[in-house]
């Protein structure tokens, strides 16, 4: 992305803050090339991830989304990662999300030799409200065994999803900084299925699943929203951090 940006220019030392690392940190190159991505938090302190980029990583880390990651070079998107990881830090029923991402952004700078710094920049953005009927998204069942979230071109599903973690994924659909604004609490299980407008969400066209559980020719992301969740995004503008990147190396496997 090419933008003129306000530079805040915060330089990023993550393991420098002093956080637990990953005890245990296997990574791979993913071989699957369906253009699945899975990331998941499991009881033990695992986390586990398969067909992440490490732009997508970077997003995690900073709590930002894929679009707000710039610099490096092309790897840093194109090439995909299966990741097996544990950290005593990360210890409970449900992932402490914030100890979570210092933890990865010690990772980072330790197996990717990544170095940021941040920016911020008022962009074009969108708030997540509840359409008129109200939400149509199943609340999750609280023994659930922690959030658990699929993505596909054209697919979006899920359960024990937070809204913090719906907007962040729906950003990385549209290409902009999505912020909640339904009120909503709680976390839901989801099942969005929409076609993909050229260059929302990936370089490949959206699945045959994805397309068939639309309904054929498929609604965009902005009537599935309406029309699935009983949410609705509308354009406003909004502050966003962005991070750019400074310097990175690709990881050793182990």
């Amino acid at each position: 992305m090419n933008r003129t940006i306000l530079c805040l220019a915060l330089c990023f030392a993550p393991a420098a803050f002093g956080f637990k690392n990953f005890e245990v940190a296997t990574i791979k190159p993913n071989a699957a090339n369906d253009n699945r991505i899975s990331l998941m938090f499991q009881p033990g302190g695992r986390f586990v991830a398969t067909g992440i980029s490490l732009k997508q990583l970077i997003a995690f880390a900073y709590d930002i989304r894929d679009f707000q990651v710039s610099g490096g070079p092309a790897w840093v998107t194109d090439d995909r990662y299966d990741i097996n990881a544990k950290s005593e830090a990360l210890m409970g029923d449900r992932p402490d999300f914030e100890m979570a991402r210092k933890v990865m952004r010690n990772f980072l700078a330790e197996r990717f030799q990544l170095k940021t710094h941040e920016e911020n920049k008022e962009m074009q953005a969108y708030a997540l409200v509840q359409g008129k009927g109200g939400s149509k998204m199943k609340p999750a069942d609280s023994a659930s065994p922690g959030p658990r979230m699929r993505m596909g071109r054209g697919q979006l599903s899920g359960s024990g999803i937070s809204m913090e973690m719906l907007t962040r994924q729906l950003g990385q659909n549209v290409g902009r900084n999505v912020i909640d604004k339904t009120a909503l609490k709680g976390n839901y299980d989801i099942e969005l299925n929409f076609v993909p407008e050229v260059g929302q969400g990936g370089p490949l066209p959206p699945s045959a699943d994805a397309i068939a559980g639309a309904g054929g020719n498929g609604p965009t992301i902005f009537t599935a929203v309406q029309e699935q969740l009983g949410l609705k995004l509308e354009a406003i503008k909004a502050p966003v951090a962005t991070l750019v990147i400074d310097s990175v190396a690709k990881p050793s496997e182990n």
